[in-house]
């Protein structure tokens, strides 16, 4: 079984480019779908959710095909099913965008119900609510989400909890409605904005994506289009927190600074140093980090999907912290991980409570969900000894060839899957 193993105790310095961003990757391929003709995809990240995702689009009987890693091209001109049944599908959250996709193009979809990391509950109760609202029948049958409706009209949805998967499930469903829809209470978050823009492309009338309320104008069909998928916000942010966690100096470079924001308020406030370009973000971390509160938010707060990375960066801060994590109940399984490595972390509800302490020591840990287990890669980067970390298919779910950007900006830190190669690693890294 595949594990990362590392030495941490370098400063990470250089430059890191970031990948396209997957949350907006897995609704735009969602989305490409929509149409009979071929759609390119460009900047799109080479994680496994987005393989899971290629193959449920081609068993459906759409054509893929894999232009380079990075690249896509897809018609669905040969779609012939409305039922997605790949068992890796259920593995993935974001399978509930076929069920927008297909019910707006054809009316009908049978999806599983989705799975993804175990970070809390993640009712589909508001996508329900949207497509009902559109005129589709909607039922949940022997794990499986069933939609179906003879025509789709414009209608007016009002979000009862902000939600991006129902806020980009609804859009999708209804750019293809008869008439008007009018969603509020939508979600913010870019990568929303992402595939608005990516409907528009290809035809779509959609106004208000990045605020709370979407309006959307059904059309009669979409068309194909190129497009590239924005950077990925929280692949971002992960390396500025490796900057700071290793008092390292890197710069990130394609990112849209905008996006980062809340992410860079914390880090300024940890003591990092902060520079700004137009599309890089360099952090600079020379000293002992301070403590600060954190709250996770909906865009533009602070990001849930950061609260790991930054809980693993205030273990080792001279000082206590407060991170109240208002989004996913279960976020802070890796504190027990955390623990083994040496940090200082009680959970009472959805607060942490983290006392920094003065370095982390290396441990044998487990990644639990795909964003504890980045940060378990921070933590185990900034500690004194050999960390190894099981579990890692997690982590690949979201970050492109992790280890090696990594090792680009001096980590000791290496794949392995046998007692053999450990064993090498650790004579090399003495």
């Amino acid at each position: 079984m595949d594990q990362y193993i590392m030495k941490g105790g370098n400063p990470l310095v250089g430059e890191v480019t970031v990948s396209g961003a997957k949350n907006a990757a897995l609704g735009i391929l969602a989305a490409a779908i929509m149409t009979d003709e071929d759609v390119r995809i460009d900047n799109l990240p080479d994680v496994s959710d987005i393989n899971v995702m290629l193959n449920a689009i081609e068993e459906i009987g759409a054509r893929v095909e894999r232009i380079h890693r990075n690249a896509v091209r897809i018609n669905a001109g040969t779609v012939n099913a409305v039922c997605v049944e790949t068992e890796n599908i259920r593995r993935m959250r974001a399978s509930y965008y076929l069920i927008g996709a297909l019910l707006g193009k054809h009316k009908s979809a049978t999806v599983p119900m989705p799975g993804g990391c175990q970070i809390g509950s993640r009712p589909i109760d508001q996508h329900l609510k949207g497509f009902r609202a559109l005129g589709a029948d909607c039922r949940i049958t022997n794990g499986n989400v069933i939609a179906d409706a003879a025509s789709l009209s414009g209608s007016h949805i009002y979000l009862d909890i902000v939600s991006v998967g129902a806020t980009i499930n609804i859009m999708m469903a209804a750019a293809l409605a008869k008439g008007k829809t009018v969603l509020e209470n939508a979600a913010k978050e870019p990568h929303i904005v992402d595939v608005a823009n990516f409907l528009n492309s290809m035809g779509a009338n959609i106004k208000g994506a990045g605020t709370d309320v979407i309006r959307i104008t059904g059309v009669e069909r979409l068309h194909g289009t190129t497009y590239a998928i924005i950077p990925d916000q929280i692949e971002a942010g992960t390396f500025m927190f490796a900057a700071a966690i290793t008092r390292g100096d890197i710069m990130v470079r394609n990112l849209i600074p905008k996006h980062m924001e809340a992410i860079s308020a914390k880090l300024l406030e940890m003591g990092c140093e902060i520079l700004e370009f137009d599309d890089a973000i360099r952090v600079v971390g020379s000293q002992r980090l301070r403590p600060t509160n954190i709250k996770t938010l909906p865009y533009p707060g602070y990001p849930t999907d950061m609260q790991p990375q930054a809980g693993a960066a205030l273990a080792v801060a001279r000082g206590t912290s407060v991170v109240i994590e208002s989004i996913f109940e279960n976020r802070f399984r890796y504190a027990d991980e955390l623990a083994r490595m040496g940090a200082n972390i009680k959970i009472e509800g959805n607060t942490a409570v983290i006392t920094g302490v003065e370095r982390l020591t290396g441990a044998e840990i487990r990644a639990c969900d795909l964003r504890a287990g980045a940060a378990l890669v921070l933590a185990g980067l900034s500690a004194e000894g050999i960390t190894t970390i099981s579990d890692i298919a997690y982590i690949q779910r979201g970050y492109e060839h992790f280890e090696e950007k990594l090792r680009a900006l001096g980590a000791e830190i290496a794949l392995v899957n046998s007692e053999r190669e450990i064993q090498k690693f650790m004579l090399c890294a003495g």
